[in-house]
């Protein structure tokens, strides 16, 4: 018998962020990041804020991608270039996920996606910080080939609760 979650689900497509994206990327970093869990942010950024950050990703030739579903944002994942030359090789990457399309490979869809973008390129490695109790961003980090590198005790305060972090990396040219 299939899997009647998945069979209900309209299709999800993953595809590079375009401006018509901005609006409905905000509402969904908004949505996660009002989720107090796995991102820094504890909402989104006002949308002229947004809207200036993904055109200036794209104007830069960042890799940033967008899952959607029926025309909604419902997961992202982008990789943004380091500013100074000597480390423009590197890339530090952000995502999310909407909480009900979440546990069904659309965070492997998306950062296959981004990687392939960094490749194009030139990105040689990619870094990531994720909060330490999220085991299953760790896990999908890890089956992609992110190694950890440390952790930043307590460098995360939400609510009063602090946090750690685990700082990963991927370097792309080992693959």
């Amino acid at each position: 018998m299939p899997d009647t979650k998945l069979t209900e689900m309209p299709q999800i497509t993953v595809t590079a962020t375009t401006a018509d994206h901005i609006e409905s990327f905000h509402q969904a970093l908004d949505t996660v990041a009002k989720e107090r869990k796995y991102l820094t942010l504890l909402e989104a950024f006002p949308l002229p804020e947004t809207r200036k950050f993904v055109l200036g990703m794209m104007e830069r030739g960042n890799p940033h991608v967008v899952a959607t579903s029926e025309n909604t944002v419902v997961g992202w994942c982008d990789i943004s270039r380091h500013v100074f030359p000597t480390h423009a090789h590197r890339g530090t990457l952000g995502m999310g996920i909407i909480s009900g399309y979440r546990g069904r490979g659309l965070g492997m869809r998306l950062m296959d996606a981004a990687l392939k973008q960094a490749r194009d390129a030139g990105f040689i490695r990619i870094e990531l910080s994720v909060h330490a109790n999220n085991a299953p961003a760790i896990a999908l980090y890890e089956k992609v080939g992110f190694i950890k590198e440390g952790i930043q005790r307590r460098s995360v305060l939400i609510d009063g609760a602090s946090i750690d972090t685990v700082n990963m990396a991927l370097m792309l040219d080992e693959d």
